[in-house]
């Protein structure tokens, strides 16, 4: 099986939030990179509109800035790279278990919560130290994401190189010290970094005591196993939408079958293992990963051997 084809197996086997907002972190820096990076007007737009600027009460005048800057990593080369890699790498590796376990709504609210407490904290700082701080980047959502699963499951490890399995407190303990002593010589957001490492501290805090801070983003998901007609908007979840207009510009051919009758039962034989691949691909695109069959589940992993 090519590369490309596994890919596409893994990537539908992604919960719905962090499928959503690993597309979107992919998508905007492979533009950025690509096309807006290049040419003026759209260069200077995205730096003074969508990056966050710190400067009080300027910012007041463009609050999608809280949340824009969370999806873009504008760095070029090398550094760029390893920028959106590590944040898209560590989002994988703690939001995927973490939205399994909690569901899409908190993840998405834990990423978008985390990134306005890293804009807030950066304000506070801007104000303190009288610059004025502009911020792109995962990393303040990440962080709070990682903080959050490292505050509600303290005994939770990660296995790294070389070092073996370490405690996710201790990382984000390591991490922050390490942002504050290299803080004069860095350019990285020291300020957004703890802001997030405490929004999703916070969040955890109230998540254990049963206070409800993802209602809101409820909305993107409900109903999202559900098919509606494209006319039914009513209780039908934005992100089900875009991905089955997604799966509709990108639709093949559904897989060939042919019928035998057997003397007791009706057996169904696949003529094109691909074609079943992308059939299954496009039902988890409308209807999600959870409303697949056994049978169906079988085959992906099958499939993602070959």
């Amino acid at each position: 099986m090519d590369f490309l084809t596994r890919f596409r197996i893994w990537y539908a086997a992604q919960p719905r939030a962090l499928r959503a907002l690993l597309t979107i972190n992919i998508v905007a820096y492979l533009l950025w990179q690509i096309v807006f990076a290049h040419i003026d007007a759209t260069n200077g737009f995205v730096r003074d509109y969508l990056a966050f600027h710190s400067a009080w009460p300027a910012v007041l005048l463009k609050p999608w800035q809280f949340i824009t800057y969370n999806f873009l990593h504008l760095d070029s080369g090398l550094t760029g790279l390893i920028h959106i890699g590590f944040n898209m790498l560590w989002l994988v590796w703690i939001g995927r278990e973490y939205e399994q376990t909690h569901g899409s709504d908190r993840l998405l609210a834990v990423y978008l919560l985390a990134g306005i407490g890293g804009g807030i904290l950066t304000v506070l700082f801007d104000m303190v130290v009288t610059a004025t701080f502009v911020v792109y980047g995962a990393s303040a959502s990440v962080l709070g994401v990682v903080t959050t699963v490292a505050v509600l499951y303290p005994r939770r490890s990660i296995g790294l190189l070389f070092i073996g399995n370490v405690r996710l407190i201790y990382l984000v303990i390591v991490f922050l010290v390490l942002d504050l002593l290299l803080m004069a010589g860095s350019n990285t957001a020291v300020a957004a970094h703890f802001g997030g490492a405490i929004s999703g501290f916070l969040f955890a805090r109230a998540e254990r005591r049963g206070i409800d801070l993802t209602s809101w983003a409820g909305v993107f998901f409900r109903n999202g196993s559900r098919r509606r007609a494209p006319s039914t908007r009513s209780g039908e979840s934005t992100l089900n939408r875009l991905e089955s207009w997604l799966a509709s510009r990108s639709r093949k051919e559904p897989a060939r079958v042919t019928r035998l009758q057997p003397q007791r039962d009706v057996a169904t034989v696949i003529e094109d293992p691909e074609s079943e691949v992308d059939r299954i691909l496009e039902k988890i695109s409308e209807k999600g990963y959870e409303s697949l069959t056994e049978e169906e589940k079988r085959t992906l992993y099958e499939a993602s051997r070959r």
